[in-house]
C-alpha cells in the first residue's frame, strides 16, 4: 500500500467517524400517561381514602352527639327542684324536672343519686333539719313511684346550714327551699332516654 493511499483512507476514516459523532443523540423516548388500569386503580384507592374519610367523620360524629346527649342528661340529673315555704310536697315544676330524671334513670340502671334536702333559714335548726329530710324523702318516694329501685337514693339534710343565697329576702329564701342531686355511683354509665345500657 502506498503512503498517499494509507493517508487518505486514514483521512476519511477520521472524516466519518467525526461525522458520526456530530450526530445529536437520540431524544428521550416522549413520556407515555398512565394506563387505563393505572387510572381505574388511582381512582379505586382515591374513593376508598374517601370513604374511609367519611367514616371517620361519621363516627366522630356520632362520638360527639353521644357526649353531648349524655351531658345533657347528666344536667337534667343534678338539675335542683324547689319547695314552697314550710313545704315538702313536689310542686308542679318541679314534677316536670323529676319526670325527666325518671327517663334518664330508667336508662341508666347503674347511677345511684344522693338527694339533700335545704332550707331556708327561718325556722329552728331542729325543724328545718326535719323538713330538709321530709323534701329529700318526697323526692325518693316521688321517683320510686315510677318503679325505680330505692337502692339507688341515699338522703340527706343540711336544713338551713347550706344556704344557695346567703340573703334574707323571698328571693333568696325560696331559692335556699331546695332539693340537690349529686351522682355518687355510675356516672360514667349515663345514658340519655330511649337508649339501653
Amino acid at each position: 500500500m502506498n503512503h498517499r493511499t494509507f493517508v487518505v483512507t486514514a483521512l476519511a476514516a477520521v472524516l466519518f467517524l467525526g461525522a458520526c459523532r456530530r450526530e445529536p443523540p437520540p431524544p428521550p423516548p416522549e413520556p407515555t400517561g398512565p394506563t387505563p388500569e393505572e387510572l381505574a386503580e388511582a381512582q379505586r384507592i382515591a374513593d376508598s381514602i374517601a370513604a374511609e374519610a367519611a367514616r371517620l367523620e361519621a363516627e366522630l360524629a356520632a362520638e360527639r352527639a353521644a357526649r353531648e346527649a349524655r351531658e345533657r342528661a347528666r344536667a337534667v340529673l343534678t338539675q335542683r327542684i324547689h319547695f314552697d315555704f314550710d313545704m315538702s310536697e313536689i310542686r308542679p315544676d318541679a314534677e316536670q324536672i323529676l319526670r325527666q330524671k325518671v327517663e334518664i334513670l330508667r336508662a341508666s340502671p347503674n347511677v345511684h343519686i344522693r338527694i339533700e334536702g335545704h332550707c331556708d333559714e327561718r325556722g329552728s335548726n331542729e325543724y328545718n333539719d326535719a323538713l330538709g329530710n321530709r323534701r329529700a324523702q318526697a323526692v325518693v318516694d316521688y321517683l320510686t313511684g315510677f318503679g325505680l329501685d330505692s337502692s339507688r337514693f341515699a338522703t340527706v339534710s343540711f336544713g338551713e346550714d347550706r344556704p344557695l343565697v346567703r340573703e334574707s329576702n323571698e328571693e333568696a329564701w325560696a331559692m335556699n327551699r331546695r332539693a340537690e342531686f349529686i351522682i355518687t355511683a355510675g356516672e360514667g354509665d349515663i345514658n340519655p332516654p330511649g337508649r339501653s345500657p
